[in-house]
């Protein structure tokens, strides 16, 4: 059986909860690149234990709003909380304790392309727990890999020797490598056939059950948000305009989710989810 190692007494504890349900805060972001505004006064709280999809037309900025939030672009102003601490601030054991409770899957996997998927899944355990025998950090590293769903061959291939479906399963597996109970999301089906974006959303849906994860996932998949998501955020106009479940974002009557919800693609997946598995 494996098991991690407790932290020591003053280390950044190695998970965190919401202080108050709310695992991220956002309030009054305001983002730019040069003279074009793309958030401006936006406002969003992601709920403890939920699977929010954050949806939104070209431009509307869904992959810069969550590189703002696990600390990978500033914004012009506002302030971010996650699992209470400061995102924006420079202290190292603020920063420190966001980066392992948070796990990212970007659209593309973002692996090492010269490192195999097991030594993939170690990084973060290298970086965070440096005292971790190899054998133990192997152990581990295998142990994402199937609960990923991916099996145990693949923990020595290269990226390049994986499946694009296989390829989002060893990302995510690293990105549960350290147990965060905060999971981001960028575009997890883009590029995966029907079947095999049906597969993933499943898993996604398995793990955030069985480890009590909150998940913020950016997607444009119609299927994904019917299939998986607690709520949808909407971005439109430079702010969240509306955040809540499906049924009542399709009633919002504004041009772009009339668009988005009422065409034939959303149409198909609401008929999907009503006579999918455990449909009325």
């Amino acid at each position: 059986m494996v098991t991690t190692p407790e932290p020591a007494s003053n280390d950044v504890p190695a998970r965190d909860t919401a202080p108050d349900g709310v695992a991220v805060r956002v309030r009054g972001l305001v983002t730019r690149f040069g003279s074009q505004t793309v958030h401006e006064g936006l406002d969003l709280d992601v709920r403890q234990g939920e699977i929010l999809g954050v949806v939104g037309g070209s431009g509307t900025g869904k992959s810069v709003l969550m590189r703002s939030i696990i600390g990978l672009r500033a914004p012009q102003a506002g302030t971010i909380d996650v699992l209470g601490a400061d995102a924006l601030a420079r202290d190292p054991e603020q920063r420190s304790l966001i980066e392992r409770n948070t796990g990212v899957l970007f659209q593309d996997g973002a692996l090492f392309s010269s490192l195999t998927v097991g030594e993939n899944v170690q990084v973060p355990l290298k970086e965070h727990h440096p005292d971790l025998s190899d054998s133990l950090r192997y152990e581990l590293s295998l142990l994402k890999i199937k609960l990923a769903g991916l099996p145990a061959d693949a923990l020595d291939k290269l990226p390049a020797q994986l499946s694009g479906g296989m390829r989002k399963r060893a990302g995510l597996a690293r990105a549960l490598a350290l147990d965060p109970p905060l999971l981001f999301l960028d575009e997890p089906t883009a590029g995966l056939d029907p079947i095999g974006a049906a597969a993933f959303d499943r898993l996604i849906r398995t793990l955030q059950k069985a480890l009590g994860l909150t998940v913020f996932l950016v997607t444009h998949d119609l299927d994904t948000l019917y299939a998986i998501c607690d709520r949808i955020a909407v971005l439109a106009d430079r702010r969240v305009i509306a955040a809540a479940p499906v049924e009542e974002i399709e009633r919002i009557d504004h041009p772009w989710i009339q668009e988005y919800f009422h065409g034939p693609r959303g149409r198909a997946a609401r008929d999907a989810r009503a006579t999918g598995p455990g449909a009325d």
